[in-house]
């Protein structure tokens, strides 16, 4: 058997499979911090859920029901929506917060950015074009 054949027989396995989404790796990231936890609990229930969350995530990065897993992780980042950037990079999230303000459109609900300390300014909606004022 040559040394790259096992490459090739795995890639053609994984073909067509779903593969690690962000709903399976926060599983696989929170399964870490339960067995970390597990550690110093000394619980035998929290390692049934790693171990739950681990298998969770394997089955849906090997999965072929590429549809339903979309659907399951679109659902996810919707649910975290507004968490997100503050768990992706919160320095970066602490300083946008701290730069701008986040204004919604009155007609569409679009959410427009605009620096901070500027008094009270007319703003454009990039999605209808309506204008309305914002206090920043």
């Amino acid at each position: 058997m040559a040394s790259g054949d096992w490459q090739r027989r795995l890639a053609d396995w994984l073909r067509g499979r779903q593969g690690p989404d962000d709903l399976a790796t926060f599983c696989v990231n929170v399964a870490i911090v339960v067995v970390v936890v597990n550690l110093f609990a000394r619980t035998s229930w929290l390692g049934w859920v790693a171990l739950a969350l681990v298998v969770y995530a394997m089955f849906r990065i090997q999965s072929k029901n590429l549809g339903s897993r979309a659907r399951e992780n679109e659902a996810f980042l919707n649910a975290l929506g507004p968490v997100r950037p503050w768990v992706q990079n919160p320095r970066a999230a602490w300083a946008e917060l701290r730069s701008y303000k986040h204004a919604r459109c009155s007609s569409c609900k679009q959410k427009v950015r605009v620096p901070r300390g500027k008094g009270k300014l007319r703003v454009t909606c990039p999605r209808c074009g309506t204008k309305f004022e914002v206090r920043s």
